[in-house]
């Protein structure tokens, strides 16, 4: 019996010290960004903004990904941003920010004005200089490609969006026949996070929806939470440490963000749901016909609290 009590005793300790080095171990493949140059200076402030950034680079994808086919479609070269969040965490409250790729900025590397998600053309460093130009700060940069994301949703057994009504995108591939909570595997995510044709039944016709790059930073913030608190609220330390594997080499991580930073950010978020950040934007055309959106003047008050 003493033996028996010993040998359970040291299976205890060992699970999770293997987990915890095997986790190491997937996460340390995980390529960095030297974006350290360019990262916010601390000063004063109590909370720690993640810019979250996912790519629809197809370096590495192949016709074979179970999750290609939401996202193979069209001719796109070079490397670009089809989301930009700021996951801002202060003590137990946290706080999910969508920057939309439309908005109108100044770009770093070239003095000209031009779309957020343009300034990506230039690097990740470039695309954190615009960020803290219209006043939100940067302390840490996580890069992921949306094959990946896919992955990540499958490995963690889909998520949940509750859709308020069908709805539908024939680019992208999103068919959600029935209102209400809709279980999400990574193809069915890919294609509701990527819709750029969202269309929704309403009583009883199609009504393809107006509000563009709003509307779809909106849907980007809800699918983004619906992750976090899938991965948050897994407890199996075996399947928590093979999660970075299962992103393959789709995610890059800023050479500052370390395991353990990795680990404290999910225990703060695994008893905690972001509160959803809207930044007040306004639309317009430019003198040369491009639409775009544009900071309104109480987007101030929101950017400031993403600043503490």
């Amino acid at each position: 019996m003493r033996t028996l009590l010993v040998l359970i005793a040291l299976v205890a300790v060992l699970v999770p010290l293997g987990s915890l080095a095997y986790g190491w171990w997937q996460f340390s493949k995980i390529p960095t960004v030297n974006v350290s140059s360019v990262l916010s200076s601390r000063g004063t402030r109590e909370g720690t903004n993640y810019l979250i950034v996912g790519t629809d680079s197809r370096a590495g994808i192949s016709s074979g990904d179970p999750n290609a086919g939401a996202f193979l479609s069209g001719d796109v070269s070079g490397a670009r941003t089809d989301t930009i969040m700021v996951l801002h965490v202060e003590g137990s409250r946290t706080q999910l920010a969508s920057i939309p790729r439309d908005l109108w900025v100044t770009d770093p590397a070239t003095g000209q004005k031009g779309r957020m998600n343009s300034t990506f053309a230039s690097g990740p460093s470039n695309l954190i200089k615009a960020v803290q130009s219209i006043g939100i700060p940067v302390d840490q940069y996580l890069e992921i490609n949306f094959v990946s994301f896919g992955r990540l949703v499958d490995s963690v057994g889909g998520i949940t969006i509750d859709f308020p009504y069908p709805a539908k995108d024939d680019h992208s591939g999103l068919s959600i026949p029935k209102a209400g909570p809709n279980h999400l595997n990574g193809t069915d995510a890919l294609a509701y996070v990527r819709s750029r044709y969202y269309t929704e039944l309403v009583d009883g016709k199609w009504r393809v929806d107006g509000t563009a790059d709003i509307g779809r930073t909106e849907r980007q913030r809800a699918f983004l939470s619906a992750l976090m608190m899938e991965v948050s609220g897994e407890r199996n330390p075996l399947r928590l440490s093979a999660l970075p594997g299962s992103l393959g080499s789709g995610m890059k991580r800023g050479s500052t963000f370390s395991f353990f930073n990795a680990i404290d950010l999910a225990w703060t978020m695994k008893d905690s749901s972001p509160e959803p950040v809207a930044i007040p934007v306004t639309p317009r055309r430019t003198s040369g016909g491009a639409d775009v959106l544009e900071l309104q003047p109480d987007a101030s008050g929101v950017i400031q609290r993403l600043a503490t």
